[in-house]
Order: structure tokens, then sequence, then C-alpha cells
């Protein structure tokens, strides 16, 4: 939910640009970004669930290893989209700040600082799926909050300008 807000926050800004362009783009862009991060918010409810059920299974059944691995390779699928997700709207954000007027900058570095947070949370929540597994994606999740970071501190440096 945090990264459709940050989503609708940078599409309200790019609709109060009077722009067109990258503005228009930028806006174009965060109305599918807060969508799919609708959608994913649905699916995360679920997500978890497959993770209980392995670990419920005996400690004695030779299935349990397996299927705690697999539930939580596919537990870590949602917040790592999400992490995607959230670095490209902390980006979106950043951008819309760098280029907003002064009324808009404050909801520009809002979603950027919102971004980050849904990122680095779903980096997070992959790490720990995947703790011991080998597996790219906590790397890759790790590397976009990063790059959300570097977006969050150039539009709060906007911000501060303002």
């Amino acid at each position: 939910m945090t990264c459709a807000v940050a989503a609708a926050l940078v599409e309200m800004a790019a609709g109060f640009s009077g722009a067109a362009g990258a503005d228009e783009a930028a806006g174009v862009r965060a109305a599918v970004l807060r969508d799919r991060a609708l959608e994913l918010a649905d699916l995360d409810l679920h997500s978890y669930g497959p993770v209980l059920t392995a670990l419920r299974l005996d400690a004695d059944d030779p299935r349990r290893s397996e299927a705690v691995a697999q539930a939580r390779s596919g537990a870590a699928e949602v917040p790592c989209e999400l992490a995607r997700i959230g670095a490209e709207v902390s980006a979106l954000a950043a951008r819309m700040a760098e280029r907003a007027s002064r009324h808009v900058v404050g909801d520009a570095t809002t979603a950027a600082v919102l971004a980050e947070a849904a990122c680095r949370a779903a980096a997070v929540l992959v790490a720990l799926n995947l703790r011991g597994a080998l597996d790219e994606r906590p790397t890759q999740a790790a590397e976009w909050a990063g790059d959300a970071d570097v977006a969050r501190r150039s539009a709060l440096s906007k911000a501060h300008e303002s």
C-alpha cells in the first residue's frame, strides 16, 4: 500500500505540472506502477501461507526441507517485485521533485521517501525469505533499495533548496 500511495503522489505531481512530455509520461508510468503495487498488496496477503503450511510438516518428514525452501522462494516473489517497483517510483519521484514547481516538490519528495521505505522493507522480506538459499534476488532487491535511497536523498535535497 505504501508504494501505491507513493506512486499516486508522483501521478498527482505530474498532473499538476501542466507540462507535456517527460512529466506526462512519468504520470502515466506512475499510474501503471500504482495499479501493480495495489495488485501486489492483495497477493501479499496470501503469499506466506504456503510457508506456514510447509513449516507445519513433521520435522522428520523427508519432504519438509524442500517444501519449506520452495514455499519461501515463492513468498519472496511479491516483495521482490515490490522492491523493483519501489525503486522505480522513487526514481520517478526524485525526477519530479527536480522539475516540479515549488507547489508540488513536497508531494514528490514524500513520494520518494515512501517509495524508498517500501522498497527497503520489501528487500528485507526478500532477504529473510531467502536466507541461506542460493538465489540472486536478495542481492538484486538490496541494489534496488540502494537506488531508491539515492533517489530519496536527491528529492530531499531538492525539497530543502525550495
